[in-house]
């Protein structure tokens, strides 16, 4: 019975926690209970709201919705505030919970029509359906004869007794005789306002919870709120209407709304708080004029209106999108916005871009760049050209009298990119060296199309070569043609350019490569969406079939580890390989609930996401594992950044939190390093060593070394040293 039940309800018990702090756009734990002790401050109106939220979630569950939606808490938090006003203003009895349960049930269809209306715009529908819910019970409930006003709030006291005993009289009498100035007074009890709570005490409880939720936003409570009060004292207006029924609260859960939740926490976000809060003035006098006439409050719609209307107006943005910047992955946490989506731009900056790979195999130079000496100039200048030398500096054996000598001629050409062939150029005879056909520049050529406005062409190309034709579709990696020497060329090369247009001639776009190796005399170096320069030697990231394979995570793949941390105790480490609903590939470990997120472009694998157990062995494997590139090349290394939240001290964190949406003071570091491959011809035990750095003031104040053994096709070993822990996991299963 108790399994049906999980079947038919899942995770219940996270749908009501989410309910309650919803309203501040939260999913901590740890606020949903303060709220939920808060709301029973009124032991009515905490039983209604319970009532409200369990109705409306079951029914939910019942009726087939959406079930993360249900567990998020979006179709119960509107049913909740109706059944906390509804507790607050009338008597507890039989008739008032009949009323209750189908109020609930009509928030509950409110809500989910609105996410059909309002959400196919991409907005928000907020608090509309709990100001629809409880306006027409309040109209309807005058006809109600059997509805009886509540008395409660008269003896404060004598009701705070009834629920804690002389404990809680006492905190609330000594909260209530702090000689707080008016603000701070008014402050408190809009936030407690908002759970229908209008003492001092509540509100410092909440105030608390959203301290130990977000700091971000505590902080933009604070701004919000205070924004107001400094507004109607500048223009003369009548402060007390912030404290009528402490409508003030539109001020804070509108600044939190749009300075962090929304919108990612930055001085844009602040600044746009501080310019909303007159309209927010605005909307709260004209509306008490209008819905005041119906002898009802307003409640919440201010901040409704505002919220809305604003996240709408920023859809119609053509430049400045990131001033301020919309929330795209929502993590409910104010902190986590900022921290992610700055690691998010510092990482993947450049992914906006097509990665456009080198059209050959193996090491060769580049012979001329952008800007080149003898031709890549004006509209044609960023293009390059790319030759073969030898140890020696020279590009071709016995004298170069021949074609055939130098080592670019023949040598395949190889598509840069997914693309359909757009045109094809063929029938120029290759020239004799030092020879140039000026005539039939480009020589033999093709251009590729990879996406709209955007063309590669290969030029130079072989007489009679291609192994492609006119509107085939071709991948990354297959064989086009081979290197000749075509055209204007004097000695065999290919030209290699990027361009918006499909014709052979067109002109040139400053465009990067996706990601190559940099090879020096005595080190390699990883370059990702960059323009590579003359005289470079260069190349393409050659595939390790034993590293790509270890790093090639599919979904339904199972992985087991055996894992020794030093205590002599052994134990086994499942993980599985899974998709979400957006078709992201995640690790998943069953034990600890922890989930890593993966992309693999096929040269590089590296992780975007963590949540779950810091302690857990994936959240180690997340961080020693954060970028990796699927060719081995001995003393490589490579450098990426976390998130700030994810990795360093809790403390440091908290304060940081404060000021982060303003300026960073603390990072954390990972880099890498191969170190050897054993036997070069079958791609055998590879080793790499990485590491990860937590640095303030530029001191690292945390370091946590890692050593991974790659070994026929899997991650046989990887060691991890975290300060006194040292943890050694063994795989011993991988299945599909």
């Amino acid at each position: 019975m108790v399994e049906k039940l999980r079947n038919i309800f899942p995770q219940f018990f996270h749908s009501i926690l989410n309910s309650y702090t919803q309203v501040f756009f939260s999913n901590d734990k740890v606020f949903a209970i303060i709220l939920i002790v808060v709301s029973f401050f009124d032991l009515n109106a905490g039983i209604s709201g319970l009532i409200a939220v369990l109705t409306s979630n079951i029914t939910a569950y019942l009726i087939g919705f959406n079930r993360f939606n249900i567990k998020s808490g979006y179709y119960g938090f509107n049913a909740l505030l109706v059944g906390l006003g509804l507790g607050i203003f009338y008597q507890m009895h039989i008739e008032f919970v009949l009323i209750l349960l189908f109020a609930s049930l009509f928030t509950l269809f409110i809500t989910v029509m609105l996410e059909g209306v309002i959400g196919k715009y991409g907005l928000p529908y907020l608090s509309i359906s709990f100001l629809f819910g409880i306006w027409i019970v309040t109209l309807a409930s005058r006809e109600y004869t059997s509805l009886t006003i509540s008395e409660r709030g008269i003896y404060v006291s004598n009701e705070l007794f009834a629920v804690g005993g002389i404990f809680l009289v006492s905190i609330y009498d000594w909260f209530s005789n702090l000689n707080l100035h008016e603000s701070i007074v008014i402050y408190f009890r809009s936030l407690g306002a908002i759970f229908f709570q209008y003492n001092l005490f509540a509100g410092i409880i909440i105030a608390i919870g959203l301290l130990i939720y977000s700091r971000i936003a505590f902080l933009l409570s604070l701004v919000g709120f205070f924004s107001a009060y400094l507004f109607y004292q500048f223009v003369g207006g009548n402060i007390y209407e912030l404290s009528y029924s402490y409508i003030g609260f539109n001020f804070i859960l509108t600044a939190i709304a749009i300075g962090g939740f929304f919108i990612i926490p930055s001085k844009y976000s602040f600044l746009w708080v501080i310019l909303l809060t007159p309209l927010i003035s605005l909307t709260i006098t004209s509306t008490l004029a209008i819905i005041g006439l119906f002898q009802l409050s307003i409640y919440s719609l201010p901040f409704n209106i505002i919220v809305i209307l604003f996240l709408y107006i920023l859809k119609f943005r053509e430049r400045s999108l990131n001033k301020p910047e919309i929330v795209v992955n929502q993590q409910f946490s104010p902190e986590k916005n900022l921290y992610s989506q700055l690691n998010i731009k510092e990482r993947f900056i450049n992914y906006k871009y097509i990665p456009i790979s080198l059209p050959f195999w193996g090491e060769w130079i580049i012979t001329q760049a952008h800007h080149g000496k003898y031709t890549h100039k004006e509209g044609w200048a960023h293009a390059w050209d790319f030759e073969i030398q030898d140890e020696n500096g020279l590009t071709c054996k016995k004298g170069g009298k021949l074609r055939e000598d130098y080592y670019a001629y023949d040598k395949p050409i190889i598509c840069p990119a997914d693309g359909w062939v757009e045109e094809i150029l063929d029938g120029v005879a290759d020239n004799n060296i030092g020879d140039s056909n000026l005539e039939q520049n480009w020589g033999n050529t093709i251009v590729i199309k990879h996406a709209e406005a955007l063309y590669s062409k290969i030029s130079h190309i072989q007489e009679d070569s291609f192994k492609v034709k006119k509107g085939d579709f071709i991948k990354k990696g297959d064989l086009l043609a081979h290197c000749g020497n075509s055209g204007r060329s004097p000695e065999p090369h290919i030209h290699f350019q990027i361009q918006e247009t499909p014709f052979i001639g067109s002109k040139t776009l400053d465009y990067p490569i996706g990601h190559y190796i940099l090879h020096n005399k005595n080190n390699f170096k990883l370059k990702s969406y960059s323009r590579p320069e003359k005289d470079e030697v260069i190349s393409n990231i050659s595939k390790n079939n034993n590293l790509y394979n270890a790093f090639h995570f599919v979904p339904g793949q199972q992985i087991k580890f055996e894992v020794d941390n030093g205590a002599h105790k052994k134990r086994t480490v499942s993980w599985e390989v899974q998709t979400d609903i957006y078709n992201n590939t995640f690790l998943f470990c069953s034990k600890t609930k922890s989930k890593a997120w993966i992309k693999n472009d096929g040269s590089i694998h590296y992780f975007t996401h963590f949540e779950g157990n810091k302690n857990s062995l994936l959240f180690y494997f997340y961080l020693g594992a954060y970028k990796v590139i699927t060719g081995f090349y001995k003393g490589l290394k490579i450098s990426d950044n976390y998130p700030i939240h994810m990795l360093n001290n809790k403390g440091l964190v908290f304060i940081q939190d404060f000021i982060s949406p303003f300026y960073l003071f603390i990072k954390s570091k990972y880099e890498l390093e191969y170190i050897k491959m054993n036997d070069q011809l079958t791609d055998s035990h590879i080793l790499f060593n990485a590491k990860s750095s937590t640095i303030h003031a530029n001191k690292i104040t945390r370091e946590i070394n890692f050593q991974f053994e790659i070994e026929s096709n899997r991650i046989k070993k990887f060691n991890i040293v975290d300060g006194d822990k040292t943890i050694e996991a063994n795989e011993i299963q991988t299945t599909l």
